[in-house]
């Protein structure tokens, strides 16, 4: 007797049964900013189902691939299970980048349709003309030369969604480039619901009366899972917030909407903090429950979110690669300064150059195995071959492992160097220098003395208000003083600001050709 095919299509599970269950009329996703509007678990149903009806008006294939440059607004969530749910590969694009990256990105991806908020499309305009493969743009807003998506949409008839393998392409993601042009990253149906299974339910612990913003935005891995995969996976709601994440305005969403899950970087839990210190902001609702990743998350910044907050932050590591986060402090379990453990269903190891595992206290690069992980990068033969081998995927992360099993964060491999023979890690100069009472964030880079030897060059944005007269020679004695006196930073430079992603993430490359 044949076998009765299982539907693993991952909007089947996250979207549509929910549909005319008890949560129909609950709201999955609530607008923080803009129109505030809000879209239920019933309505996503609906409107994610005529997703097909006008693909195929606008002559679009199945496994065809479209571009969606949304901003966090209710759209997106209807276009990316829209798609899903008929075999078209929505490709989530960073809608923080410049004109010539996104001209980079849709030649590369060759998407036949782009899906675009108004607010975004100045940026793109002047390009569409020269991508030969485009054929249909929406705009989620007005626009006289464009279709509008939602009188598109209005026309179109629901229908039901197809059924596919859990191996079969799902979605792209484009790698945020923090050590150069980003990469194409193919995701498949069965790792989104891997995710929700692993982090989402044994580490977040994400239940139904949940609420939860994410600072990082849809377009992120990172973000991704936070605001759509984790709370659809049990049907929680979602505030979704179009704009900057700057501190006013995530306090203000924080206070206005009380979320009870967080979910930010190391770089606003920082600036948050300071605006807490310095009496531009104030908490006035209850967290549960905190996460962070897209970097380390600095001891002190940790240690001082949670004296304000009261809910400790579940530092984690995880990757465009791997979907979302694979190591993680555990909840009642954290300790500051790491990043924990394996997430249960991650095997992950520390290896030398050489490939062989590591001993506790030395460092290693860090390599996870886990079944969300891509399944390679595209058009990219010789990158793919390089990072995804066999089970395991190369991280590019450099860790030291603890004697209690903990992972020590010490820098990406291409950001660590040698002083004196002895590998320096950067983030660990990063942190002694995060320390310092007028320091707000900072990045440690080698760079050649008069020897040409490698040794330290500090970049450190100062907090507001803070001395700078006589700080180099200051934060250089703070540094020896709390990890030794070979580690210090040479030289320091105060900058306005640190380049980074727009996830982000340092991008320490920049640094070292300045």
């Amino acid at each position: 007797m044949a076998q009765e095919k299982l539907n693993e299509n991952a909007a089947a599970y996250f979207v549509d049964r929910h549909a005319d269950g008890p949560i129909s009329q609950k709201p999955a996703f609530i607008e923080g900013d803009g129109e505030q509007r809000t879209l239920t678990y019933g309505d996503l149903a609906e409107q994610s189902g005529r997703i097909a009806a006008l693909y195929e008006k606008h002559g679009m294939p199945r496994e065809g691939r479209a571009a969606v440059l949304v901003l966090d607004q209710i759209e997106f969530p209807i276009i990316f299970w829209g798609s899903l749910k008929c075999g078209v590969v929505p490709i989530a694009l960073n809608t923080l980048l410049a004109t010539d990256v996104y001209k980079t990105i849709l030649r590369d991806s060759r998407a036949q349709v782009l899906f675009v908020s108004q607010a975004l499309l100045p940026v793109v305009e002047s390009i569409l003309s020269d991508l030969p493969d485009l054929k249909s743009v929406f705009v989620i807003g007005e626009s006289e030369d464009h279709l509008n998506f939602a009188d598109e949409l209005k026309t179109c008839e629901t229908r039901p969604g197809i059924e596919v393998s859990a191996d079969e392409s799902a979605f792209w993601l484009y790698s945020s480039g923090s050590t150069g042009q980003p990469k194409g990253v193919r995701h498949v149906h069965g790792s989104l619901k891997f995710t929700a299974d692993t982090y989402g339910a044994q580490v977040l612990g994400i239940e139904a009366d949940d609420v939860v913003y994410s600072a990082a935005k849809f377009f992120f891995a990172y973000g991704l899972g936070n605001a759509l995969t984790f709370p659809m996976s049990v049907g929680a709601t979602v505030i979704l917030l179009s704009g900057r994440p700057t501190p006013d305005v995530v306090f203000d969403i924080l206070n206005t909407h009380k979320p009870n899950i967080f979910c930010g970087v190391p770089t606003l839990y920082a600036a948050m903090v300071a605006h807490v210190e310095t009496g531009n902001g104030v908490l006035d609702t209850k967290l549960t429950k905190c996460i962070s990743a897209g970097e380390a998350l600095p001891e002190e910044v940790g240690k001082n979110w949670q004296a304000i907050c009261g809910a400790e932050i579940l530092d984690g590591v995880g990757s465009t690669e791997m979907l979302h986060i694979f190591l993680s402090n555990q909840p009642g379990d954290v300790v500051y300064g790491t990043s924990g453990t394996a997430v249960p269903g991650y095997d992950i190891r520390l290896v030398d150059e050489s490939g062989q595992d590591v001993d506790v206290g030395e460092i290693g690069e860090l390599l996870v195995n886990g079944n969300s992980s891509a399944t390679d990068y595209w058009n990219q033969r010789t990158k793919s071959r390089e990072t995804f081998e066999g089970l395991w995927t190369r991280t590019g992360d450099k860790y030291e492992k603890r004697e209690d099993g903990r992972l020590v964060y010490c820098g990406r491999t291409d950001d660590m160097f040698k002083v004196s023979g002895i590998w320096v890690s950067p983030f660990e100069v990063e942190q002694a220098l995060s320390a310092h009472k007028s320091v707000l964030e900072a990045a440690v880079v080698p760079m050649r003395d008069d020897d040409e030897l490698e040794k330290p060059k500090a970049f450190v944005v100062l907090k507001e208000g803070a001395d700078a007269a006589d700080i180099g020679q200051e934060l250089k004695e703070h540094v020896q003083q709390r990890i030794g006196k070979w580690k210090y930073p040479r030289w320091v430079e105060v900058v306005d600001d640190l380049p980074k992603t727009a996830t982000g993430k340092i991008q320490r490359f920049k640094l070292r050709d300045s």
